[in-house]
């Protein structure tokens, strides 16, 4: 090769990795208040062209979802015992499930995959929170029922082996939520030890974690559904499963400035205490349902509670405001483009709890 191609080959390889700059962190000046919208920094008018995270995807193929676990292996972090369930602070609030998997194991939701994503770049959404303990960990039932499938087919709803939830178990039961019916399900497990029409308690042992179906590795596939037993009535699980005592959860909705929900849009959440961060991104289109009560496009649990900064990505610019995580409710935030936050005024705890209805 001659000199002079090397040299050109060598500006090329300067030029395309100087492309690769990220925007600097440029944080907009926020005071927020906890009873109205705060107004933020206008974005630049270079970045007009639109947020991809607003475009509209097509619509995904359920016959083809998978729940992939090939995230790095999660580290056994304490929590405290969860409160007991039910468990609910406001009426909005419904904790009515225990988690599915003992205490001491990871009975907490996989950061990559949680309800309303995406991932591997498929169009396929997660309509559940996959909990990566280990295989052969108990699973356990969530609330008391009746146990109304188990084995493979869940998805179409008879026998079959190539079924995407693999093993699985699903439990209608005794209690509703707004008048219809509630149901869980367990899948990719690695043994089932409950029959159809079980009567089971909150906290008896039904299963084993497994890889079975689509699944790249052990973990349990939780899923909460309200009125049918169908892949397309789910709800996110966390604003369902009680928290550990004195952690909460956050939920929001993250709305362009016209008011329409922001698709996958990345929303970061930091403990001013700590520093530790997590990200959350919002629902994809897909067979997912916002929380009646909430209408929410996001959600993060097993947060402990304590001040908290929330920063959103609106045309490429980051727009910050505070909060409280408050314990063993749902903390909750609005994010309306231009126009700012909302962060919801956090009412008295009402005394008792209250039982979700029948």
């Amino acid at each position: 090769m001659s000199p002079r191609r090397v040299i050109l080959g060598i500006l090329t390889a300067l030029t395309v990795a100087g492309c690769r700059v990220e925007a600097p962190d440029v944080r907009p000046t926020i005071e927020t208040t906890p009873t109205a919208f705060v107004p933020v920094a206008r974005p630049s008018a270079v970045a007009t062209a639109g947020a991809t995270s607003e475009v509209p995807r097509p619509e995904p193929t359920p016959l083809s979802f998978d729940f992939p676990v090939d995230a790095p292996s999660i580290l056994l972090e304490w929590r405290p015992p969860p409160y007991p369930v039910p468990w609910s602070l406001r009426p909005e609030d419904h904790y009515f499930f225990a988690r599915p998997i003992p205490s001491g194991e990871v009975n907490w939701p996989n950061a990559r995959y949680r309800y309303g994503g995406t991932f591997f770049g498929e169009e396929n959404t997660h309509t559940g929170v996959d909990l990566g303990a280990e295989r052969g960990t108990p699973v356990l039932a969530a609330g008391a029922g009746e146990v109304v499938w188990t084995g493979y087919g869940l998805y179409k709803g008879y026998p079959d082996r190539t079924d995407p939830y693999g093993l699985a178990v699903a439990i209608r039961h005794d209690f509703g939520y707004g008048g219809e019916p509630l149901y869980t399900v367990y899948a990719h497990l690695g043994s089932i030890s409950t029959w159809v029409g079980q009567r089971v308690a909150t906290g008896d042992a039904i299963a084993t974690v497994g890889d079975t179906g689509h699944a790249t590795g052990a973990h349990l596939h939780f899923e909460v559904r309200l009125g049918a037993n169908n892949f397309f009535s789910t709800r996110n699980p966390e604003l369902w499963m009680v928290s550990p005592e004195g952690w909460g959860v956050l939920a929001g909705r993250i709305m362009n400035t016209g008011g329409r929900p922001m698709r996958e849009a990345r929303v970061q959440v930091t403990n001013l205490e700590t520093g530790q961060k997590w990200d959350v991104w919002t629902y994809a289109l897909g067979p997912v349902q916002s929380d009646s009560a909430f209408q929410e496009n996001f959600v993060l649990g097993d947060l402990p509670a304590g001040p908290y900064e929330v920063r959103v990505w609106y045309f490429w610019r980051p727009m910050v405001a505070s909060l409280l995580i408050h314990p063993g409710q749902t903390n909750f935030v609005v994010f309306q483009g231009m126009t700012g936050y909302l962060i919801e005024p956090t009412p008295t705890p009402l005394p008792g709890r209250f039982p979700p209805t029948s």
